[in-house]
C-alpha cells in the first residue's frame, strides 16, 4: 500500500509491520536519463516487490534529495549533508514506527548514499524502536552490478523498461561517446576524483547503448526478487537484542 495514495483510515486498517522506503537522489545522470533517474529506479523496485511480496507492505513517499554533491558541477543537481539526510530518515523512520510500521527497508537508488544509510541504519537499529536495514537495488542483480556505472547501461536499461519517458533516446550515442570507462581516478586502489566531473565530460560512466529495455526487465525481476527475500527475512527476525557477553 502506497502511504501518499491512501486514507488514514486504510492505513489504519493494515496488518503490518514492514515498510519500504524508498531514496534517491536528483542529479545529472549524462544528457539522456532524467536528474529522478535515482529515485525513479528505487521505485520501480520498491513497487516489484510490494506486488511479488505474499503480504502487506507499507510503501512510504520517496526521498528525493540525497548526498550527490560529487555532481555539483552539472546544472540540476540537488544535494544535502549527510547528516541531514540521516536525519531525515531516521526520522521518517520513526514516524513509520510510532503506526506500528517498525521494520523498514530503506529502498535505495543512488551510491552516494550508501555510506550514510548504513550508518543510520545501523543507528535506528540499537537506538530507536524500530529495525531498518539498507537495501540498494543494483546490488541485488547479481553479475549485471560489475557494470553499475553511472547513467550507463544497467540504469539506462532500468528506466527504458520502468519508465521510458525519463530516457532522452536521440542522446544515447553522444552519451556513449563521451563517457568515461570507469568511476573515479586511481592510483595505488586510491581514488584521487572528489567530484565526477574530474573523470566524465558528460556525468555518463560507461555504456548506455548496452542497457536494452529486455536487459532492464531482468534487472528489474532480479532486483525484487532479492528486495522480497530480504523482507521476508526481516518479518521472521527475531529483534530481541542479543545477551551481553
Amino acid at each position: 500500500m502506497h502511504l501518499p495514495d491512501s486514507t488514514w483510515t486504510e492505513a489504519g486498517a493494515l496488518d503490518t509491520d514492514l515498510a519500504l522506503l524508498p531514496v534517491g537522489s536528483t542529479e545529472q545522470h549524462g544528457p539522456h536519463a532524467a536528474l529522478g533517474t535515482d529515485v525513479a529506479t528505487a521505485e520501480a523496485v520498491a513497487d516489484a516487490a510490494t506486488d511479488a511480496y505474499d503480504g502487506e507492505v507499507v510503501v512510504a513517499p520517496s526521498i528525493p534529495v540525497g548526498v550527490a554533491e560529487e555532481h555539483r558541477q552539472f546544472p540540476g543537481t540537488l544535494w544535502v549533508s549527510p547528516d541531514t539526510f540521516r536525519s531525515y530518515v531516521r526520522e521518517t523512520v520513526a514516524a513509520l514506527a510510532h503506526h506500528g510500521w517498525d521494520r523498514v527497508v530503506v529502498v535505495n537508488g543512488h551510491g552516494g548514499n550508501v555510506p550514510a544509510l548504513g550508518e543510520v541504519c545501523a543507528t535506528i537499529s540499537r537506538r530507536d524502536a524500530a529495525y531498518a536495514v539498507p537495501f540498494t537495488w543494483f546490488e541485488g542483480v547479481g553479475d549485471h552490478r560489475e557494470e553499475m556505472g553511472h547513467g550507463g547501461p544497467l540504469e539506462t536499461a532500468l528506466l527504458r523498461h520502468a519508465a521510458p519517458d525519463l530516457v532522452r533516446e536521440g542522446r544515447i550515442e553522444e552519451a556513449a561517446t563521451e563517457a568515461a570507462e570507469r568511476w573515479g581516478e586511481w592510483v595505488s586502489r586510491v581514488n584521487l576524483a572528489v567530484d565526477s566531473a574530474e573523470f566524465t565530460e558528460n556525468g555518463v560512466v560507461g555504456d548506455p547503448r548496452e542497457g536494452s529495455k529486455e536487459r532492464g526487465e531482468e534487472l528489474l525481476a532480479l532486483a525484487s526478487a532479492a528486495l522480497v527475500e530480504l523482507l521476508s527475512a526481516i518479518e521472521g527476525r527475531d529483534l530481541a537484542p542479543p545477551e551481553r557477553r
